[in-house]
């Protein structure tokens, strides 16, 4: 069996760069050879061993880690050309979850909140994750075709902006809203560029690393601020005559990025939630019903938004640049975890098949 180099979860601080076999297609499956899998926050957490992944079965290690993931069409099995609509060498991505489609959650068509819940670099029974030469892509996952002409680092960031696009979306932002986005990591970078598509009224980023902040401002923001320098609560409430943003997407990980939203929305707003985090977060619950009676929604993946992140990649709508800061080879694991920690570090990418 020929082999190949993997970075293997086995436990919390526990990834292992090690040579496994290479996966083989079954019927209706492929194997893609890996371009690029980004190292994602949850990624960080993960390896960490918060509570949230460890305390349930949700990481079955030993597995093959990543989920931002893309390729090129290396084996096609019985079937496969046909059912995925691709060819030999297509640069191709699959959706981070790989949808069960018989429970009632997928059969409704709401397949993002599959009850299953399988997604790839977290559990091997599925199929292994993208830190790894080569991937198997089994017959249930969502496919589609990258244009050949998209640069490497945008075809890298097309899983996160896929995210940040339904983030946006379930904002339902407005022409005459005031939007907040907290937290300008990579995914909420690319939530302002998606947002700024929308052209509210007025657009704000708060993060405390200021180089974020800068691309946050040449990404369309029209105001930043760092909570370390401001009181971003009373901030927002002076532009807008005392009563809060519209609209306030929480991107940060932390739990004040929650407890600062609810204090700087308006009564009658939008509360997005997207971010992953590593240990319980509580709040003030009367603020969400009594006091404010705030449309609180969530946001989870990237349902049927990959098309539309593919295409405003290709037309230059939003960017990888400022956003992919780092390449490493899988043999440099441990630095690329490392540096990816940084506030300067934005988007580090591991590319399998490139010599250190």
């Amino acid at each position: 069996m020929p082999k190949m180099k993997a970075i293997v979860c086995h436990g919390p601080k526990d990834y292992r760069v090690e040579s496994i076999d290479r996966p083989v297609a079954g019927p209706n499956e492929m194997v893609i050879r890996i371009a690029a899998c980004g190292i994602c926050a949850s990624d960080r957490k993960c390896w960490s061993g918060a509570g949230m992944f460890w305390g349930d079965p949700w990481v079955k290690a030993p597995v093959v880690a990543g989920h931002e993931f893309f390729g090129h069409v290396a084996e096609l099995g019985p079937g496969a050309a046909e059912h995925f609509g691709v060819e030999p060498g297509d640069a191709v991505i699959a959706e981070q979850i790989v949808p069960c489609e018989k429970c009632m959650y997928c059969r409704s068509g709401r397949y993002w909140m599959c009850e299953k819940h399988d997604i790839f670099g977290f559990q091997r029974e599925v199929a292994d994750g993208g830190m790894a030469e080569y991937m198997r892509i089994p017959a249930n996952a969502r496919v589609h075709r990258i244009p050949a002409s998209l640069p490497l680092e945008d075809a890298a960031i097309i899983e996160p902006l896929a995210c940040a696009i339904h983030t946006v979306n379930r904002a339902d932002i407005q022409l005459d809203d005031v939007v907040v986005i907290a937290g300008a990591g990579p995914l909420g970078l690319m939530m302002v560029q998606v947002a700024a598509c929308k052209t509210p009224k007025k657009l704000i980023v708060i993060d405390p690393a200021e180089v974020r902040l800068d691309i946050a401002k040449s990404f369309g923001a029209d105001l930043v601020f760092n909570p370390a320098k401001t009181d971003v609560v009373a901030e927002i409430k002076a532009l807008t005559g005392g009563y809060g943003c519209d609209v306030y997407i929480e991107a940060t990980g932390a739990p004040a990025g929650v407890t600062q939203g609810l204090q700087m929305i308006r009564k009658l707003g939008r509360f997005v939630e997207f971010s992953v985090f590593g240990s319980e977060t509580s709040a003030d619950w009367s603020i969400i019903g009594d006091r404010k009676e705030l449309d609180l929604r969530g946001a989870h993946l990237g349902p049927y938004t990959y098309p539309t992140a593919i295409d405003l990649l290709s037309r230059g709508k939003v960017t990888s640049k400022g956003i992919v800061t780092h390449k490493y080879p899988l043999d440099q694991w441990d630095e690329a975890l490392e540096v990816s920690a940084r506030p300067e570090a934005v988007k580090v990418l591991l590319q399998p098949n490139s010599a250190a």
